[in-house]
């Protein structure tokens, strides 16, 4: 696979001005992120991951170590013309929709008819047609975060990079966020998403990285780090619930949980009663669940893994 984001043993560090000592804010940070999918970059408050996203878009440099995005080093001016930001904290400038869209555009040397046309399909997507003539001054918090997302759309970038792009937003224009990226990767595009909505995450990113103290602590494709190692789900027909330990009896079917060095067992009680398996599945646990598993180990042996 292609590498469109690469961070390659990268530190950045912080002089605090109040103790005069130096914050590391990443620490020998390496990760890669392939063309084509979407990748959720997860992480407490202050674990970097702004600071992360800051390097890659030369907002700032990097104390010791590389990246490279698009194949370029960070930084390249050229480079971010084909790249969509939505930072965390969206501030726009007070002009009427449309024209703001069209002016981050021609940001990207963008221009004419072409300019005008996307600027209405992205104010279209993201459902603000209607106010294209309104001034954003006057917009309320969540119609900003849209704004926001059309302007990083507008270029129609190869990569997006969205620090909270559902942040404000109600549950029907996160659904219309969800559909966006998926479109997008679709397309052909890659997604870098910074969120804190972890539901949101499991539900559209192909991998996930955790970063905590500004350590990569946890990488893999999100249905890899979901399933649970340890426990077998089975889904049996035709047996009493009273024959296994915790079974639950519904719709004409019983549930129940076992180690996964016991399934086999399982499988063959449950026929050996006369039942038929209608599934057996590893135990799938909630992206929260493994967040709060590897950020809480990393706090309480004070470094990653």
């Amino acid at each position: 696979m292609t590498v469109v984001l690469e961070y390659d043993n990268l530190t950045k560090e912080y002089r605090s001005f109040a103790s005069r000592r130096r914050v590391r804010a990443l620490d020998h940070f390496s990760l890669q992120v392939e063309a084509g999918e979407i990748f959720g970059f997860l992480g407490p408050n202050g674990a970097g991951k702004s600071t992360a996203i800051h390097l890659a878009m030369g907002f700032m440099r990097p104390s010791s170590g590389s990246g490279r995005m698009l194949g370029k080093p960070f930084g390249r001016a050229s480079t971010r013309r084909r790249v969509g930001f939505l930072a965390e904290n969206v501030a726009l400038y007070h002009r009427r929709a449309e024209p703001l869209v069209r002016f981050y555009g021609a940001l990207n040397r963008m221009g004419g008819a072409r300019l005008s046309q996307r600027a209405r399909e992205v104010l279209e997507a993201v459902g603000m047609l209607d106010q294209a003539k309104g001034n954003v001054g006057k917009f309320s918090r969540g119609m900003l975060q849209r704004i926001g997302l059309a302007q990083a759309l507008v270029n129609d970038p190869e990569l997006l990079i969205l620090d909270e792009p559902t942040s404000a937003l109600d549950p029907v224009a996160r659904v219309m966020v969800r559909e966006l990226l998926l479109k997008a990767r679709e397309a052909g595009k890659t997604i870098f998403l910074s969120s804190h909505l972890l539901s949101e995450v499991e539900l559209v990113c192909d991998r996930v990285g955790v970063l905590h103290q500004g350590k990569l602590v946890r990488l893999g494709r999100t249905e890899d780090l979901l399933a649970s190692a340890g426990q077998t789900e089975i889904v049996a027909r035709g047996i009493a619930p009273d024959g296994f330990a915790g079974a639950v009896a519904r719709h004409g079917v019983v549930t129940f949980t076992v180690p996964v060095h016991q399934q086999q067992a399982a499988l063959e009680r449950v026929w050996s009663l006369g039942g038929e398996v209608v599934s057996a599945n590893p135990v799938r646990r909630s992206l929260e669940e493994m967040f709060l598993e590897v950020t809480g180990a990393a706090n309480s042996t004070g470094g990653a893994r």
